[in-house]
């Protein structure tokens, strides 16, 4: 029957994950075709096991689970598993293994639990082999489960995920998730692979997926509610996975890339300080600052991780993993000291979502007769690292910034209510986050988008200077925009995604990826990222080659490296950011509003989640003998960052009113005194003077060592170290930019700027400085220069007559010396006149030198 082979499948991972099911009540269940259990409580300790999360499950419920079996027609139809209503809420784990729940037990518990499931998993299986049913063949089974598995249908209804640190609530409610199986025109369909189509498609629907972020009290309650970040957003996710042959239980290609139409979040400025934190929580687990390891643990392999998942940041660490590195200053190393019941980083825990065709162990084929090297090799095939490609897609993303205010109903004991006000807007069309990776040996990460804009909202701080009754134009609130916009540029952000009816996936194609970084350079130029996107690239890559055989891309992973070869590998990483055209003009509702993000940012008291370790130095330093020496002078890995700027257009006017005085104390650390300020009577002052700075490009390079403490701890500890060994002990810094030009111009009140008048001509200049990392370790070092600058300025003019001058001073003084009060400033009309209508006699000033 099929029932003793498929039952035991379904059984294993419903026993496995809730706890208190009598298996005999469950298999009756489960041959009568439909299994319903309420109220049901998840195994915590297993699931924090098994994810390998830095998060304490402090619950974990299931209302009710529905499993519907058609037997009669499991060739055709798929198993259902109905989740209806699911919650689980999560902490941050402390230093020690929490003991606030009792399926949070101790390492050892954990331990023991893993290996009692998996010796009953394993007995299920000996007494399955052992029992066959004679009327199935061995191979139809096999067939038979697999299109069982891959066919498999799970719908979530109601899934509620809460995290909870100091006052912050963050909840996640998704109404509706499905998971099932489609065709090559991503239909539903009952399919399987074959061999003239060795693929895999699934989908995974999203509905109405909502967002919160609250503040509660010291009590735990939340005293009022704030609006969520994302409210009913609904989005659809397509996984794509090609097989190399029929017997593979992996895939050698997983595609998984998710679509969202519209994407609009809110963020008030009580939520903001929370929605930094969990940012900041975000980059401290990213960069292993926190987590599970052990007070003497070695942090190489987070340090290592970090490359591997893409140092899109830019923060620098410095302690890493070293390979390349003599081992008189590299404390282990990570592929020899692994220990398998320790977090094995993220990687690892990205991995283990890896999806198989069958969940079968390798164990039930060891006693196959075949020999142990034949053996070996086939493992080493069968666990080969797949190339793996995740999207995010996005139409069109709205973020929009609110202020709040306490507003108290009319009786006492009705509950206070919040009232916003929505200041500033962000839009952006056509986001693109792609993600392409093997093993631990190619990573590359690209962001763009096609186009972005900025605009002003309504009254801040008591200024109406864009409420409905001050008729300001649309044009006049947007004070930012770069790229295109999407309806003429086209879907290029699609471009290869399989949301893209061109791609290879969507025409029955099979796939290729550059996985080489020689061709991914010439490939993904700076022309070709802007012609895509228009706005924003951004091209992230990190690869790891062996110079005695290149292993990077779909050559050798990394467990083939032996450990005395770890000496030869070689690191790479590389940043390109490019900014398209842009305008942005800094009038006074710009900056305030931004301004006032800043201060609300800063209105918190929450604790770093790391500290700067105190610097101590190591007396007893080994010298590095002459071959480790040669090793550094052949290669030293480099972070290399470039970020370039494109037609860039800045206009600064006079601040029509001036809240600095108001904000930069609280920035700058001082408590808010002022309360907000009323200004009805504001007008908006026309015309406008400005100052406007064209660009041509700018483009700065910044490079750093990787592993610059185990480097710089080297180097230094030689009596003469040649000029390469210390050219890679500094981070170095180039700023060049081309085409600066300044001009006077006014806004008029029809909202059209005058001929802008001429005071800086177009010119170019270059800064490049260095700074040497870890002066600690030079403080005897007298002769090694700790910074060094170059400033080159082959020519510069400034020019401009005694009105040009005067109004110069009128823009500079209206926000540098406030007045103590928000109406407008005044401008001289005549002055105004002299400058841009009359021509004058010019006092020209020139200043021409070379530096």
């Amino acid at each position: 029957m099929l029932e003793s082979y498929v039952t035991p499948i379904l059984m294993s991972y419903v026993n496995r994950y809730i706890k208190n099911l009598k298996p005999s009540d469950l298999q009756l269940s489960l041959w009568g075709g439909d299994v319903v259990l309420s109220k049901l409580e998840l195994k915590l300790d297993v699931l924090e096991q098994e994810l390998k999360l830095p998060f304490t499950f402090l619950s974990g419920h299931i209302h009710e689970l529905r499993i519907h079996v058609p037997w009669t027609k499991l060739g055709s139809e798929p198993v259902v598993i109905t989740i209806n209503t699911m919650e689980c809420i999560l902490k941050l784990k402390d230093g020690a293994q929490p003991e606030d729940h009792e399926s949070c037990g101790s390492s050892s518990t954990n331990r023991s639990t893993t290996e009692s499931t998996k010796s009953a998993v394993k007995s299920r299986r000996v007494q399955q082999s052992a029992s066959p049913d004679p009327d199935l063949p061995p191979g139809y089974v096999q067939s038979l489960i697999r299109r069982v598995v891959n066919n498999v249908n799970i719908v979530i209804n109601n899934l509620i995920l809460k995290y909870v640190e100091d006052d912050i609530v963050l909840s996640v409610n998704i109404t509706s998730a499905e998971c099932y199986t489609v065709d090559e025109f991503w239909d539903r369909a009952f399919m399987d692979i074959s061999a003239t189509d060795l693929v895999l498609r699934k989908m995974i629907n999203f509905s109405d997926c909502t967002v919160c972020l609250d503040k509660r009290n010291a009590s735990g309650k939340i005293e009022f509610y704030q609006e969520p970040l994302l409210y009913k957003c609904s989005f659809r996710t397509r996984l794509h996975f090609t097989y190399d042959n029929l017997n593979s239980k992996m895939p050698s290609i997983i595609k998984i890339h998710t679509l969202v139409e519209s994407l609009k979040l809110s963020i008030s400025d009580q939520q903001l300080p929370m929605f930094i934190r969990i940012m900041q929580l975000g980059i401290a687990l990213y960069y292993g600052e926190i987590g599970n390891f052990k007070d003497g643990e070695s942090e190489d392999l987070i340090c290592h991780t970090k490359d591997i998942l893409g140092n899109i940041t830019g923060t620098e660490d410095e302690a890493s993993l070293v390979m390349q590195y003599p081992a008189q200053y590299t404390s282990q190393d990570p592929y020899l000291h692994q220990d398998d019941d320790q977090q094995q980083g993220w990687v690892s825990w990205a991995w283990s979502f890896v999806p198989a065709i069958v969940s079968y162990d390798d164990e039930e084929n060891d006693s196959s007769g075949i020999d142990d090297g034949t053996a070996e090799q086939q493992k080493s095939q069968s666990l080969k690292d797949p190339i793996i490609s995740v999207g995010f897609y996005c139409t069109k993303a709205t973020v929009t910034f609110k202020l709040t205010e306490m507003q108290a109903e009319s009786s006492y004991y009705s509950p206070q209510k919040v009232k916003s006000k929505e200041v500033i807007c962000w839009e952006q069309e056509g986001t693109t986050v792609e993600v392409l990776m093997k093993g631990e040996l190619f990573f590359d990460c690209q962001i763009g988008f096609v186009g972005c804009q900025a605009m002003c909202l309504k009254g801040i701080m008591g200024i109406k200077d864009f409420e409905e009754n001050m008729n300001r134009s649309d044009e006049e609130a947007c004070f930012f925009n770069c790229g295109e916009n999407l309806s003429a540029k086209g879907m290029t952000y699609l471009t290869n995604s399989l949301f893209d009816y061109r791609s290879p996936e969507n025409n029955s194609i099979r796939a290729e990826f550059i996985l080489d970084a020689a061709h991914h350079k010439e490939t993904y130029t700076e022309i070709a990222g802007m012609q895509r996107f228009g706005a924003f690239y951004m091209d992230y890559l990190y690869t790891m080659e062996s110079t005695s055989g290149k292993v990077s891309g779909n050559q050798q992973d990394l467990s083939s490296v032996k450990s005395e070869d770890l000496g030869n590998v070689q690191e790479m990483s590389t940043k390109s950011l490019i900014v398209g055209p842009l305008n942005l003009r800094l009038d006074s509702s710009a900056v305030h509003r931004i301004m006032k993000m800043i201060v609300c940012a800063l209105e918190h008291e929450y604790e770093p989640y790391s500290k700067t370790k105190p610097d101590i130095m190591d007396g007893n330093r080994t010298m590095p003998s002459s071959e480790e020496i040669a090793s550094l002078e052949e290669y030293i890995p480099t972070r290399l960052t470039t970020f370039t700027v494109l037609k860039c257009t800045i206009i600064i006017p006079v601040a029509e009113f001036n809240l600095l005085d108001h904000l930069l104390p609280i920035i700058m650390g001082e408590k808010n005194l002022s309360g907000l300020l009323n200004a009805a009577s504001f007008q908006p002052l026309r015309p406008l003077p400005s100052i406007r700075i064209l660009v041509d490009k700018v483009n700065l390079e910044h490079s750093v060592p990787m592993y610059a403490e185990q480097l710089v701890h080297v180097v230094s500890s030689l009596g003469q170290p040649s000029d390469n060994l210390l050219h890679y002990c500094y981070s170095h810094c180039y700023l060049k930019i081309f085409g600066f030009q300044a001009a006077l111009t006014s806004l008029d009140s029809k909202g059209l700027y005058c001929i802008p008048v001429p005071v800086i001509p177009s010119f170019s200049t270059a800064v490049y400085g260095k700074l040497i990392k870890f002066h600690k370790y030079w403080t005897k070092r007298a002769h090694v220069p700790l910074t060094e600058c170059i400033f080159e300025l082959p020519n510069l003019t400034v020019q401009a007559t005694r009105a040009q001058t005067l109004l110069l001073q009128t823009i500079y003084q209206s926000w540098c010396h406030p007045v103590g009060n928000v109406s407008s400033v005044v401008v001289n009309e005549a002055l105004l006149n002299e400058v841009f209508q009359t021509s004058g006699i010019h006092m020209a000033m020139y200043w021409e030198g070379n530096t």
